[in-house]
């Protein structure tokens, strides 16, 4: 796995719009690092096929390389480019109703976490560097209060050392 996720910040194709940050998701980080079993052990959590587990980012341009399939049929990924938006964090209806009827409980924790923060970033910093800040913000919080080792959103443990870990 690469440790080194720092030029991954000023990818726009990773700030998925509903704020869980693409950097720090499985499929994005084993289609990147081209981790065949991680793959596999993913498709297996989410009912796809390996080949299928892979994904550069939610916010491709159209039509996109590689998106995950749940990301192809977002309800957020369509409301928030229909509005002409790129962010959940400039729409003054969040958080709404796909956002509260999202369909993975600790999404909606993540979300709501999110967006806020990635809103604060942007008055503080401007667009641009406040997308890269709550980026790196969200690289950070995913890490090994261990060893620091880099985590993928929904890590139980440590990937480098073991130590069980809980973040969202």
């Amino acid at each position: 796995m690469t440790t080194d996720r720092g030029a991954d910040t000023a990818d726009r194709r990773l700030l998925a719009p509903c704020g869980l940050y693409c950097g720090v998701c499985g499929v994005y980080i084993a289609t990147r690092d081209g981790n065949a079993k991680f793959k596999e052990i993913l498709g297996r959590l989410y009912g796809s096929k390996p080949e299928r587990t892979e994904c550069m980012g939610c916010m491709q341009a159209d039509p996109p390389e590689l998106l995950y399939g749940f990301c192809e049929i977002c309800p957020i990924r369509d409301c928030v480019k229909q509005k002409g938006y790129y962010s959940c964090r400039q729409c003054e209806e969040f958080p709404c109703k796909l956002i509260k009827n999202f369909p993975m409980p600790v999404g909606i924790k993540v979300m709501r976490r999110a967006i806020p923060e990635w809103r604060c970033f942007c008055e503080k910093l401007g667009q641009a560097e406040g997308d890269v800040a709550f980026a790196k913000a969200q690289l950070e919080r995913y890490r090994c209060p261990g060893c620091h080792y880099p985590l993928f959103r929904g890590a139980k443990r440590c990937r480098s050392c073991g130590t069980p870990v809980d973040v969202d």
